[in-house]
């Protein structure tokens, strides 16, 4: 029988959200658990008392990141009907392309990085299942008669590719105009496709 994950309290709750705050903001590579603890107001006792390691607490954070990766995505898509894989590339750039997002990418970029590198411990498996989230929700952007064959699933990565690329290069640079006119023109050979 599978074992159940008890609810968060809402003091583990609390803390999670503050700590992803502190995460956003600082970055995970140098996560010390007694600054982290001051700077949220709490300790590092509690923290690992709730979280059940500095691994546990980093997971916690992952997951965190994914969820707000996996809303992004979801907004890409109509209930209704498929937008289309184009249409559906243009919302998600428009979305990773605004300044604001840019604390939220950098953590993600860290922890894929970190995923890739480091495979085992907090950061295992980030990295493929965030490519499993993004083909996942591009394909179903897609429409049926496209997203069912193996040029469907070739055109999506390449739109995963194109987005994650041109993502990197805009956190590198900050050059929005350039990368997304890289991006434009990438849709407009997936449009003629």
């Amino acid at each position: 029988m599978p074992q159940e994950t008890p609810t968060p309290s809402a003091r583990q709750t609390e803390l999670l959200e503050a700590a992803y705050a502190y995460a956003l903001a600082h970055g995970l590579s140098d996560l010390s658990l007694r600054p982290l603890a001051e700077a949220i107001g709490s300790s590092p006792r509690v923290l690992l008392f709730l979280f059940g390691s500095k691994d546990g607490l980093v997971r916690a954070l992952l997951a965190r990141a994914r969820a707000d990766e996996v809303t992004l995505l979801d907004r890409a898509r109509r209930p209704d009907a498929p937008v289309g894989l184009g249409p559906a590339v243009e919302r998600v750039w428009a979305w990773l392309a605004a300044p604001e997002h840019r604390p939220l990418l950098r953590l993600w970029a860290e922890a894929y990085a970190r995923s890739l590198v480091e495979p085992d411990g907090a950061w295992a498996g980030f990295a493929r299942a965030t490519v499993d989230d993004w083909l996942t929700a591009l394909a179903a952007c897609q429409p049926p008669s496209e997203r069912d064959g193996e040029q469907g699933a070739a055109r999506r990565t390449l739109a995963l590719a194109v987005l994650r690329g041109a993502l990197l290069d805009l956190l590198a640079t900050d050059d929005a105009p350039r990368v997304t006119a890289a991006v434009d023109h990438q849709l407009a050979l997936l449009r003629t496709a």
